[in-house]
């Protein structure tokens, strides 16, 4: 029996329906207690999903479905290094990376965590050299700019997190490149010094086009300066797993800092990936963050279903996409710091979740996944509120603050705040017909300008929304915060029984692109396209010739 034929989702489809006459505001209404009940803090984060459409049975329902699912014993075989990523043949360690325990995590018989050890007082040792002004340039000068050079996981993780954490970078200025658009290297490249500048080249197998093409680029303008190519050891450093890549580049193998297969990139920013994260903040701090993810862990790893952040996230959002059909949801992080955040948690969801078959290979016959969208408020709010409050599409939303800011200009944070809050409760109320009636005749409008008035003044709300709150945005909270969208993917992926860890969607351009590339440069057909494509090639050489 499939899983949208099971018992329980019928009950929840029927559920559904019963839901639809409800409106949140009478949730409220009818029980005092909501916001209590439907709150609950795990580590730093505290999380209101009161104006969410559920009732306790909705609730019992979905926790019942993960329980259907084998959701706890799937939880655990990640934890314990089974290869959960079956089309790979993989483990899915990442939560190895930041086990703050003495506790052994092995892959096919041998503990990992040695491995991980070292490579973390290796970041310790080179991070703390570089920023110390120890570690210095050809020319004696000490490194102020650090240029990180990769793409996807390579890139989002780490810069998002500096990003993130800029009230906290002490270090030398970091910079990331990831487009293979030339322009992007460029703009970063023309304001450096060659003899103070650090490049990261991160890729775990050292042929990654984009990142390779745009290492290779970076080496040439160093070199136009440096001259001699011994000198490209003090000034390139790998992330990767390809020590005759990264040798026959030039690069020190002793500069070399390694991860392993069961590092998925979009879950790598725990791993020797996030060095430019200890190069911005320092050590100590990057080891905070793995504190707080370890946190997140243990909560998610151990609490009940019923009262498990990231579970309840996920079910949440399992509720929408295939209850609902809600094709979408909006993250709206109220603090500046947070500007890539929904970049990240972009690629960790549509990544993981774009997925139309299940790990047995079967077609799914519901919906799994959704496109994952947002900016940080209050910008938003003056760019696509008006869709969220008043359009046709049930979007659900995902709003996250601080509750103290990590900049001097605290009388802006009662605003920010303000607004924050105001949000959730005009998406969760609305506005009636009677209450805008009322102020309209409070404005003096006259009775038929009233009545023309009215429609566009409406707001049906019960739009739902989940409110994460923390204390300020330091490494600890950042570490727990990314953790919690990882292990919510996670748990909607294992609802759906589809592979959150692969991506072979990616795959089939970069190898149309490969073969285009060279009929651009060639003037010569290699492959067999369909008429669009092919005109457009001929279209492009024409005007390039």
């Amino acid at each position: 029996m499939t899983m949208t034929h099971s018992a329980i989702w019928q009950a929840l489809q029927t559920h559904r329906q019963t839901l639809s006459a409800l409106h949140l505001r009478d949730l409220f209404a009818q029980d005092p207690q909501r916001f209590s009940r439907y709150s609950l803090q795990a580590g730093p984060l505290f999380l209101d999903y009161s104006k969410n459409l559920i009732t306790d049975e909705t609730l019992s329902l979905l926790v019942s479905l993960a329980q259907q699912r084998g959701l706890p014993k799937a939880v655990e075989a990640m934890f314990s290094g089974e290869k959960i990523n079956r089309s790979e043949q993989r483990a899915v360690l990442h939560t190895a990376l930041r086990n703050r325990s003495t506790q052994a995590v092995f892959v096919d018989n041998r503990d990992v965590m040695p491995d991980i050890r070292r490579v973390l007082a290796q970041m310790d040792q080179f991070s703390t050299a570089v920023r110390s002004g120890q570690w210095r340039g050809y020319s004696g000068k000490p490194i102020e700019d650090v240029v990180n050079i990769g793409i996807g996981g390579s890139d989002l993780g780490p810069a998002m997190v500096c990003a993130a954490l800029a009230a906290d970078c002490d270090g030398p200025r970091l910079h990331f490149v990831s487009n293979v658009d030339g322009a992007h290297l460029w703009s970063v490249l023309k304001n450096l010094n060659p003899e103070q500048t650090l490049f990261i080249v991160a890729s775990k197998t050292f042929t990654t086009q984009e990142t390779l093409l745009n290492a290779h680029s970076a080496r040439h303008w160093f070199l136009q300066q440096a001259r001699e190519e011994k000198f490209i050891a003090r000034h390139f450093v790998a992330l990767s797993t390809n020590r005759a890549g990264v040798v026959a580049f030039g690069i020190d193998p002793a500069n070399m800092f390694e991860f392993w297969d069961w590092v998925g990139g979009r879950y790598s920013l725990w791993s020797a990936i996030g060095l430019p994260i200890a190069l911005a903040v320092g050590m100590q701090r990057f080891e905070s963050l793995l504190d707080g993810a370890y946190a997140m862990d243990q909560h998610f790893r151990e609490a009940p279903l019923h009262a498990n952040m990231p579970v309840l996230l996920g079910l949440l959002g399992v509720w929408y996409i295939n209850f609902f059909q809600a094709q979408t949801q909006v993250i709206l992080p109220y603090d500046q710091g947070l500007h890539r955040f929904v970049s990240y948690i972009q690629q960790l969801s549509m990544e993981s979740t774009g997925k139309s078959v299940t790990n047995a290979g079967q077609p799914v016959d519901y919906a799994t996944g959704s496109i994952v969208w947002g900016s940080p408020g209050t910008n938003g709010q003056h760019a696509y509120f008006q869709l969220l409050h008043q359009g046709t599409l049930l979007i659900p939303a995902d709003f996250i603050a601080p509750i103290r800011p990590r900049h001097p200009f605290t009388a802006h944070h009662p605003v920010l705040l303000a607004n924050f809050l105001a949000q959730t409760e005009a998406l969760m109320t609305g506005k009636t017909a009677a209450q805008a009636r009322a102020e309209l005749q409070q404005q003096g409008h006259t009775p038929e300008r009233i009545e023309a008035l009215l429609p566009h003044k409406c707001f049906a709300g019960n739009r739902p929304s989940n409110t994460l709150l923390f204390d300020t945005l330091d490494p600890y909270t950042l570490g727990a915060l990314i953790a919690l969208y990882e292990h919510k993917t996670l748990v909607q992926s294992l609802i759906w029984d589809i592979n959150a860890f692969d991506q072979w969607g990616v795959e089939l351009g970069k190898q149309l692109a490969r073969g285009i590339e060279k009929e651009l440069l060639e003037a010569q057909w290699t492959l067999p396209h369909d008429a669009s494509t092919q005109g457009l090639i001929q279209w492009i050489r024409a005007r390039q010739s």
